[in-house]
């Protein structure tokens, strides 16, 4: 009814002409007083030709309408033929739009040539990083005291905030390095704790850990991401107290007595570069780390959610009952 009433619309100046044509006839039958019938029977075969002639016309304009509707559901490089022009606007319009596809086009190589770069460029640095961190953790593994352990610890952040940057990159890639296999919850939850243990020593916190039993389907790296970087938001915001991680119901739950979050941050958590008032506290905080977290969660089938209290404490939630896939 809509595209009718459309169709209307657009015809209602030749509606209208033919109206007031119809009109002047009959006023000049009137005038000459002629019979009736002279002015009925025209003006029914005009109507019913017209009327024919319409319907004709609707139909292709609801064709035109269908094809172009089919064209805006399409991706602009996807577009290859427009449908015909059929009057000289058209074809202005058409010129327009070919002009403006290929300055999309220029645009689109421009903006992709330059991430490639910056992508390229960015994966390099941050593997030759690694080579100095490598080298400086070889140095430090055989000594034992506070300052070493505080050395490790930051040297360990430093190779995370590499690490976040290479998920960063890998994340919108083309090609992606996901492996999924089977593997044992306790496994992963233990070895990425292992490499906190710095941390846990120098900030003289507690862990209470609870074996899960639990065999999953996800990839190695990427899930070990994820619990790294949760360990290390914990970490961060906690001063006393501890860390508790348990499992209920096949949900992974990872909870602190940190300084919490405020209510109205929670719902924000995981945008991209959001801190909050933490992080206008913490000029340290980038607000990337939760964020790549839901990022990575949303691409192996997990939830991910937060609760939170100021003071209190906060735990995170991954839920490992959502996964889809099976055993390769």
């Amino acid at each position: 009814m809509k595209l009718l009433f459309s169709y209307i619309k657009m015809k209602r100046r030749t509606i209208i002409i033919c109206m007031l044509f119809a009109f002047i006839f009959t006023i000049s039958f009137i005038f000459y007083r002629l019979p009736v019938t002279a002015v009925v029977y025209p003006a029914v075969l005009c109507a019913v030709s017209g009327i024919i002639l319409m319907s004709v016309d609707f139909l292709r304009f609801k064709k035109r309408h269908k094809d172009f509707d089919e064209i805006i559901r399409l991706r602009s490089f996807l577009i290859s033929d427009i449908p015909e022009a059929e009057n000289l606007p058209e074809e202005d319009y058409c010129k327009i739009v070919s002009l403006l596809r290929q300055e999309l086009s220029q645009l689109e190589t421009g903006f992709a040539s330059r991430y490639n770069d910056m992508t390229d460029y960015y994966t390099v640095w941050a593997h030759q990083i690694k080579t100095p961190i490598a080298s400086m953790k070889l140095t430090l593994q055989n000594e034992d005291s506070p300052a070493f352990r505080k050395l490790t610890s930051d040297l360990f952040r430093i190779e995370q905030y590499v690490e976040m940057v290479l998920a960063f990159l890998r994340l919108d890639s083309v090609s992606t390095d996901y492996v999924f296999k089977e593997l044992s919850a306790d496994t992963l939850i233990k070895n990425s704790v292992k490499k906190f243990a710095p941390d846990f020593i120098n900030k003289k916190l507690r862990l209470d850990y609870e074996e899960t039993d639990i065999m999953l389907v996800t990839d190695e790296k990427w899930f070990s991401f994820v619990l790294e970087q949760i360990i290390s938001n914990a970490l961060k915001y906690t001063r006393e107290g501890g860390i508790h991680i348990y499992t209920r119901e096949k949900k992974l739950f990872i909870e602190d007595t940190g300084i919490g979050i405020a209510p109205e941050d929670v719902p924000r958590v995981f945008e991209n570069g959001y801190t909050g008032i933490n992080g206008r506290t913490d000029k340290s905080a980038s607000g990337i780390g939760l964020y790549l977290c839901k990022r990575v969660c949303d691409n192996l089938g997990i939830g991910i959610s937060i609760e939170s209290k100021v003071g209190e404490g906060t735990r995170v939630c991954l839920d490992l009952e959502q996964y889809k896939l099976r055993k390769e």
